[in-house]
């Protein structure tokens, strides 16, 4: 047995310390940050958020994403028939989702295909891949990424998810552009109950980074963003790009439809009777719940697996929108207070101070 007994931080552990700054406003943040990726050799630029493949991971939200320049990793199970009356701009901001199997390989093959042929993209390799499963620790993983690799050399893949350097290295020498950070941080996430397993965020992402940036490569932060203030720490942390997924949850944009729960009230009407009063949720859920096996799955979850996610009810809250313009707010003002002209320099301008767990609330 092991013991690691270095301390490992997590978004809670680490606040930005100011410095000064010759930026005068919030709007001379530059938030669009240009790629060029190491085996597709593709160049692209983004304001480099990416809205994760769940409940939250649709086209209507792609439709909105793609107005900020902004990514959406579609979540698997939409069909040919989604994908095809998805409108161009939709698509244009959306990376197709697969797990590590031959037969959604070759999904999402077809539909590529079938969206070129429909000209709703103009090369096939304009379509981002995403390999996304729960545990990247896998000789299977890094031969199935080798293998998509070799048959597409001009396509950009992202791999994930891990946590530790050694494999973010091993899934760039298999062909990942860019490797998906995170074993048990999100909100809807439960692999650290259940199994125990995972790593704190601010670490994996320094120790990540480091890593993939030596082989020329580059990591998605992927859970446990739930403000503006974690987007800033983990872009200062070095993540080339982050994923959130709760935060977009319960909007409009989302899947499902809405909830309506009534509730009785304190309060009293002219009848002397209770008031009854209602609110409407959205249901968000992991693709890891029993709930989304039982929802996607054929025959559901399997008597061999235990769930590692949840679902939840959220409170409904409209447009997306607001909320990724409080997102990015937050990201101009946090660039002012480091001196950071855009987000690709909070790395190398910024820096994180460690703190108590007594400064989780504020």
């Amino acid at each position: 047995m092991l013991l690691e007994s270095e301390k490992k931080l997590d978004f809670n552990d680490v606040l930005i310390r100011p410095k000064r700054s010759t930026l005068e406003s919030r709007k001379q943040m530059v938030l669009e940050r240009k790629f060029k990726t190491k085996w597709a050799q593709r160049e692209f630029t983004c304001v480099p958020i990416v809205c994760a493949n769940m409940a939250t991971g649709t086209f209507r939200m792609a439709e909105v994403f793609c107005e900020y320049k902004m990514l959406v990793a579609i979540h698997k199970f939409h069909t040919k028939e989604d994908w095809l009356n998805a409108s161009k701009d939709a698509i244009s901001a959306s990376i197709f989702t697969i797990g590590m199997s031959d037969s959604e390989y070759e999904n999402f093959k077809d539909i590529r295909d079938a969206l070129f042929n429909a000209k709703k993209i103009d090369n096939p390799d304009d379509l981002f891949l995403c390999v996304d499963i729960a545990n990247g620790y896998t000789q299977r993983f890094s031969s199935f990424i080798h293998k998509i690799r070799e048959e597409n050399p001009g396509i950009v893949m992202i791999a994930g998810n891990v946590a530790t350097a050694e494999m973010v290295q091993e899934l760039i020498i298999a062909g990942a552009d860019f490797v998906k950070i995170g074993i048990g941080p999100g909100s809807q996430c439960t692999t650290r109950l259940k199994a125990g397993v995972g790593y704190p965020q601010i670490s994996a992402s320094l120790e990540c980074a480091d890593a993939a940036h030596g082989l020329n490569g580059g990591i998605i932060l992927d859970g446990g963003v739930r403000s503006p203030g974690d987007a800033a720490k983990a872009f200062i942390a070095n993540a080339d790009m982050i994923m959130i997924g709760g935060m977009f949850a319960g909007t409009d944009e989302q899947e499902g439809e809405l909830i309506t729960r009534r509730f009785l009230t304190n309060e009293l009407d002219e009848n002397n009777q209770q008031i009854v009063d209602e609110k409407q949720y959205k249901l968000f859920f992991g693709m890891s719940s029993e709930y989304a096996q039982e929802k996607f799955m054929s025959g559901g979850m399997k008597n061999y697996r235990t769930s590692e996610g949840r679902k939840e009810e959220i409170p409904y809250k409209g447009s997306v929108r607001p909320i990724i313009d409080d997102l990015l707010g937050g990201l101009r003002s946090a660039g002012t207070y480091i001196g950071a002209s855009s987000v690709k320099t909070f790395g190398k301008c910024g820096t994180l101070i460690r703190v108590g767990r007594q400064h989780d609330r504020f």
